[in-house]
């Protein structure tokens, strides 16, 4: 599965960013999706994750109630809507794709988009 993210940018505090993560080569439909980011000096930390249908989300907590992942399985691409964005949400985005074991094991990663959230 190869894996573009996009929609990374510029913005001020209060504003919107939409980030968007189209698959190829793969089953898309199957895999769980997710979105993590890393601002510098810091680890990739987790933001968000949708099971394959759509049908269940989680958030980190830092994002819970101003951000919202979705999925369109007929488009082979998984969003991000980040409201209300904050300095601290800088960073780069990486979405993911993975399956559920144990644990959602997270094996294909896009090459990141930039958000830039000026105070």
């Amino acid at each position: 599965v190869q894996l573009q993210a996009s929609g990374g940018g510029l913005v001020q505090a209060g504003g919107s960013l939409r980030l968007s993560c189209a698959a190829s080569g793969g089953t898309f439909s199957t895999y769980y999706a997710g979105w993590f980011r890393q601002a510098p000096g810091k680890d990739r930390e987790f933001v968000a994750s949708i099971t394959w249908s759509g049908g269940s989300t989680t958030y980190a907590d830092s994002v819970k109630g101003r951000f919202t992942v979705s999925r369109d399985n007929a488009k082979n691409t998984v969003y991000l809507q980040m409201n209300s964005l904050k300095y601290e949400d800088t960073a780069v985005y990486y979405c993911a794709t993975g399956r559920l074991y144990s644990a959602v094991v997270w094996d294909y990663w896009g090459q990141g988009t930039q958000v830039t959230v000026s105070s």
